[in-house]
């Protein structure tokens, strides 16, 4: 349970990234490929069936693109090296490298190469394995199966009469609201910009990357206005 209101920066950085990943899941789909990018159960479903029907040459994309998530992940463990929630964390490291692979997907997109999706997804697997866990609730900012789950257990719970966690509640509620008004805005997007619609959440990732790092250096030299 959490024993205090969720962070200003938590709620605002949690809406900006379920906004950009949900435009990039949306320009996904749309896209030539029609490749879901920012989770990976579709991924691996459409692997089984690609192997199943002997269809090498798609299942061999499938791979690439779980890999590639993968890889972000990885990355990402590798710089933050926690999975805990926190202003001393090197999110700015992590949102600055999101931003280059999602420029580097409008590029190869933009000449029908399927590295675009590739770097995509791996722009994914880092945000979604930067933000991992805050005061007991699972964070995720790519995908939103396990937020609903939570919310409907939390509604559950509400008319049973059981305590709920309100906090919680509210941040869960912002993500999802947040990946739907960006796979909204993906969408509008794409009808009229195509793949340059991945700039969107390029800038954004930088911009919070960018903004996360401005806030760590005035803290760190301004040790009581971060107390």
């Amino acid at each position: 349970m959490y024993r205090k209101a969720t962070p200003t920066w938590i709620m605002t950085g949690g809406l900006a990234l379920t906004l950009g990943a949900g435009s990039i899941n949306v320009v996904g789909f749309l896209g030539a490929y029609h490749q879901a990018v920012t989770h990976l159960t579709g991924s691996v479903s459409l692997l089984s069936i690609e192997l199943a029907q002997a269809d090498y040459a798609l299942a061999a994309r499938s791979v690439a693109v779980i890999l590639f998530f993968f890889l972000g992940a990885f990355l990402s463990g590798f710089v933050i090296r926690q999975n805990t929630l926190g202003l001393g964390r090197r999110y700015g490291v992590v949102l600055a490298l999101e931003s280059a692979l999602l420029f580097g997907a409008v590029y190869f997109l933009r000449n029908g190469e399927r590295t675009g999706d590739y770097l995509a997804s791996m722009a994914c697997g880092l945000q979604n394995a930067m933000a991992s866990s805050y005061s007991g609730a699972v964070v995720r900012t790519t995908h939103m199966t396990g937020i609903i789950t939570d919310l409907g257990i939390a509604c559950g719970s509400y008319l049973r009469r059981q305590p709920v966690d309100w906090a919680r509640f509210r941040l869960y509620g912002v993500l999802l609201l947040g990946f739907f008004s960006g796979g909204l805005l993906g969408a509008l997007g794409y009808a009229r910009f195509g793949y340059d619609t991945l700039l969107f959440p390029a800038i954004l990732s930088g911009a919070a990357g960018g903004t996360f790092t401005a806030i760590k250096h005035y803290q760190r030299h301004h040790p009581r206005a971060a107390s």
